[in-house]
């Protein structure tokens, strides 16, 4: 009976990762006592939106099989740290790092974001923020934080705290009209000292928001900082399409995993009279996932509402969390964690470290 059930599960895929959940290794345990039967299921991402609709369909799948009358679905998930760049070691308290890049500005990067992280955490995973745009940091006002951090040991930073996920930007030491007139080398060292110098704690992604562009910033990323993945974001016009694949060809010549293309301002509905357009044209980022062989994640409508609750510092996913819009963050997000759960886990934290002295 173990058997059938088993060959049962390889039938039933897993929507975010495209695999079934034998060959995902996401079975864990398959118990069989007489007519009853108990599995096991335990995802690499974090889905808790999921999760209930998953047990429903591996109970009503295994029920249906002749000898068995019920069966008990305990499905949860669970987030290991995953391979970076060679030489690299893993940031003291976060597991993964994402970075969400484009290769030019005005695409909605920060948004996404923002709302990847939110997206994230709402799918029970410890997330947090690092705002990387130094020049043009927007994350604490879309976060609705004031303040500066704390330092408990006048060397390190204590992350800020907003919708249960941690956060950190340059836009929290210096004052919102202060132009940061800064050269490369002083923007680099920067962005290490915000990532290192900040007390993240025991975090399962940290999502990076980089700056538009390829420049010293996003070297510094993929030379320095312990990246398990990327993420594109771009609109489906041409010339941000353009940049989009400069950016992907960046991470790709640094090896950088690309997790998946993110389509934003994809259609605009009217609010008066729900008329659809695409104002940018159409299908760009899907075209740009195939041809360039990565996974689309999604596509965002161009939405007021999007705008005005990032403004407002509440962005839509806590804002609204049952909204359509919301609802499209969190598939993203599963989508991206569970792209970035088939790769190969990192054990450098398992291991000692080895010193070898000449006495």
């Amino acid at each position: 009976m173990k058997e059938q059930i088993e060959s049962t599960l390889s039938g039933i895929i897993d929507p975010h990762i495209d695999q079934d959940l034998v060959k995902s290794k996401a079975v864990k345990d398959i118990a069989v006592d007489g007519d009853k039967a108990s599995i096991r299921i335990v995802l690499g991402y974090p889905a808790k939106g999921y999760l209930d609709a998953l047990s429903e369909q591996i109970k009503t799948a295994i029920e249906a099989l002749d000898g068995i009358t019920s069966c008990v679905v305990d499905a949860s998930f669970k987030v290991v740290e995953h391979k970076v760049q060679k030489n690299l070691d893993l940031v003291p308290g976060v597991k993964n790092i994402i970075a969400v890049a484009s290769g030019k500005g005005g695409v909605g990067k920060s948004t996404t974001a923002v709302n990847l992280a939110l997206a994230l955490s709402a799918e029970g995973a410890a997330a947090g923020l690092l705002d990387a745009d130094i020049y043009g940091p927007s994350q604490p006002r879309m976060l609705g934080i004031a303040g500066r951090p704390d330092s408990q040991d006048g060397k390190t930073l204590e992350p800020m705290m907003s919708y249960h996920i941690q956060a950190m930007s340059i836009g929290f030491l210096v004052e919102e009209d202060t132009p940061m007139i800064w050269r490369g080398p002083m923007v680099t060292q920067a962005l290490e000292q915000l990532l290192k110098d900040t007390n993240w704690k025991e975090l399962d992604y940290l999502v990076v928001d980089l700056p538009p562009g390829t420049g010293d910033t996003q070297l510094t990323l993929a030379q320095k900082v312990p990246v398990s993945g990327a993420i594109i974001v771009t609109t489906p016009q041409d010339i941000a399409l353009l940049d989009a694949r400069k950016g992907l060809k960046m991470f790709d010549k640094v090896e950088v995993p690309v997790l998946g293309v993110v389509e934003n301002m994809s259609l605009h509905i009217c609010s008066e009279c729900g008329h659809e357009e695409p104002i940018f044209g159409e299908g760009g980022g899907l075209r740009m996932a195939e041809e360039e062989n990565v996974d689309f994640l999604g596509a965002l409508p161009l939405d007021k509402r999007i705008r005005e609750e990032t403004d407002t510092g509440k962005p839509t996913v806590v804002a609204d969390p049952e909204a359509r819009i919301s609802q499209i963050y969190c598939e993203i997000a599963r989508r991206a964690a569970g792209k970035l759960s088939l790769q190969a886990r990192s054990y450098a934290r398992k291991f000692p470290k080895i010193v070898i002295q000449n006495n």
